[in-house]
């Protein structure tokens, strides 16, 4: 199959989604109006509330949200065929996933910019505010264990990655002084964006320089230091004003992120390399070497981001709603990133499938597995000489995608000499990817755990509070990383996909309970025949897991323990969106029946004059 006519047609629907269905969205069921501050504004403190441009904050929500899922889940899922991955990821973007960001952000900033759980507990009650909360941080830790985790195998032992990558970091802090305050009051961009585009191109180089001297040594860490240094960083991301490092390490990041998927469109177009897999693999009912089980429902939870992500509703309610300037800049925000998100894994997934079957495996399954498959390796010999670094046996989707993207781009022309820059460049590019995501996710895992906090001693609600933000960061950092470093990509990412997916039930049920509420309940179907399918699938793959994965571990030396961990945190997952979506349902009834919505439910209405009704609804 040639991929030509596939790319197009994938970029025809988002085109269209984004032109008249998120407009629909906007102008019915949301009625976004400019008239109505938003939180930025209203709440502006320099610290974490801070009115940013428009594609500013487009660069950092993208940069937030575009973790590893929309790369490593479509890889991975290539072990069920080409056609399974393709159609979830489109049909599940534009109708589930980006109404998800869109109606979450937009609920954010009708509530002061505040967290899901938050919206949960004004909208739906006070206990499914709480069991919300509690559901969210435990999702969110494990999520950010299955980002990280991946990161961790692509940059063990590759002093390259280590250099670029850390690279990054003083550059961000740079554009960050730069853009935010070399100009008292006024916001620059241009200048810094060349300057950091410069360097970033100039660390990728330099890497390969480095790689090659004695000093190379120093920055070979084994996966475990790997991890620790995360921490530290995620730490010191969550602490810092969200001006210093993390928007400008965002935006930099996008312009990577960017030019690499308009790269790859390209280089699509000119080498149109054929998808080499079948439609459907004989995998599909289950038995897989990646994935245990079958099709349906794990494919649903495989692809955790690029379709539809519950993550993305916590940047959505997190640090977003809080820099946003106005509020029709919520539709090319919330629905256009995640538009683009799906794009970054229809991408992956052409790449993952225009190598051959046997490349693909090899990589991705231990030597003892892949020999039971009957399959044989084509040019992965090649490719290894060519990279300078061993591919077989490299778990967890990074390596098989940077491989895939690599050859593609090898195909351009002048380009058939560089595959090992190539190779480099696409782990740099994976490795932002979910960097920006585990500084982000960190720091929204902190408000979670502070709100919950605050409900003992009200300080921690106070998101400015030293003393708070760096005991909250610090039990959050703790958290992901012992995952990380006590597990492995095949126990970490059943856990995370289901919970992630979970996640994205609680916040359908929600911004659904939000529509209703507004009295818009005709567009509820909007949000809510979404949050039946993904609690259906999501529900089934979290069970079968626990079943069929984590379970079996407790009775294997070694492994007790976590297959009792992962179990215990399945079992919550699925519990709390149990508990959250009877009583959305049980708040939808009584609404629909002429019970009031709860006060400032929806936020402050905007009337026909422009005014504000305070303490209207």
């Amino acid at each position: 199959m040639n991929t030509f006519p596939v790319l197009l047609g994938a970029l025809c629907v988002y085109a269209i989604a984004y032109r008249y269905y998120s407009a629909f969205i906007a102008a019915k069921a949301m009625a976004l109006d400019d008239r109505r501050p938003t939180p930025a504004h209203t709440f502006k403190d320099g610290h974490n509330y801070v009115a940013s441009p428009k594609w500013v904050l487009f660069g950092h929500h993208f940069a937030a949200i575009a973790g590893a899922g929309p790369l490593v889940g479509p890889t991975l899922a290539a072990q069920f065929g080409f056609a399974p991955g393709f159609l979830w990821l489109l049909v599940g973007a534009v109708l589930a996933g980006c109404v998800q960001d869109f109606t979450v952000l937009v609920a954010s900033i009708r509530h002061r910019g505040r967290s899901l759980a938050e919206i949960a507990r004004t909208e739906i009650s006070p206990f499914a505010g709480l069991v919300s909360m509690i559901a969210v941080l435990f999702i969110l830790l494990v999520t950010l264990a299955g980002l990280g985790i991946v990161v961790v195998n692509a940059l063990a032992n590759s002093p390259w990655g280590i250099f670029t990558i850390g690279s990054t970091i003083p550059i961000a802090l740079i554009m960050g002084i730069w853009m935010f305050k070399s100009h008292a009051g006024k916001i620059t961009v241009t200048g810094p964006s060349i300057f950091g585009v410069v360097l970033l191109i100039s660390a990728v180089v330099g890497g390969h320089w480095f790689a090659g001297t004695g000093a190379a040594g120093a920055l070979t860490f084994t996966p475990h230091q790997i991890t620790y240094l995360m921490a530290a960083y995620g730490f010191i991301a969550s602490v810092l004003p969200v001006w210093l490092l993390l928007e400008p390490r965002d935006y930099l990041s996008t312009y990577v992120k960017l030019g690499t998927i308009a790269i790859l469109i390209v280089g699509v177009f000119i080498v149109h390399p054929d998808i080499k897999f079948p439609a459907f693999t004989q995998f599909v009912h289950g038995g897989g070497p990646i994935i245990k089980g079958p099709l349906f429902p794990f494919l649903f939870v495989t692809i955790a981001c690029g379709a539809i992500s519950g993550f993305h509703s916590l940047v959505s309610s997190g640090t977003t709603p809080k820099m946003l300037d106005k509020e029709t800049d919520a539709r090319f925000i919330g629905y256009g990133a995640m538009v683009c998100e799906s794009l970054v894994g229809v991408l992956a997934l052409i790449a993952a499938t225009s190598m051959y079957p046997g490349d693909y495996f090899a990589i991705n399954s231990t030597a003892e597995t892949f020999g039971k498959l009957g399959l044989h390796t084509v040019n992965l010999d090649m490719f290894s000489r060519e990279v300078g670094e061993k591919l077989a046996g490299r778990t967890g989707g990074a390596v098989s995608l940077a491989v895939g993207m690599a050859q593609i781009f090898k195909g351009l022309p002048g380009m058939d000499r560089l595959m090992a820059y190539w190779y480099h460049y696409a782990i740099m590019f994976e490795a932002l990817f979910i960097l920006t995501t585990v500084d982000t996710g960190t720091r929204v895992a902190r408000y979670v755990l502070q709100e919950l906090m605050g409900k003992v001693n009200r300080n921690f609600s106070n998101t400015a509070w030293l003393p708070g933000n760096l005991f909250t960061t610090f039990f959050v950092v703790l958290g992901w990383a012992y995952l990380i470093y006590t597990g492995n990509i095949s126990t970490i990412w059943p856990l995370f996909g289901t919970g992630n997916q979970l996640l994205a039930t609680i916040a359908l049920a929600i911004t659904t309970t939000f529509l209703i509420n507004m009295g818009k309940a005709k567009y509820a179907p909007i949000t809510a025949i979404p949050m039946c399918f993904v609690g259906v699938t999501t529900v089934t793959a979290g069970v079968l897991s626990i079943k069929n994965i984590f379970w079996p571990l407790t009775l294997k030396p070694g492994q007790v323990f976590t297959g009792y961990l992962d179990s215990t945190l399945m079992t919550i997952f699925i519990l709390g969106v149990v508990l959250v979506v009877f009583d959305a349902v049980r708040r939808w009834i009584a609404v629909l029946n002429g019970a009031a919505p709860p006060t400032e439910a929806f936020g402050e209405p905007v009337n026909a004059a422009g005014e504000i009704k305070m303490g209207c609804c």
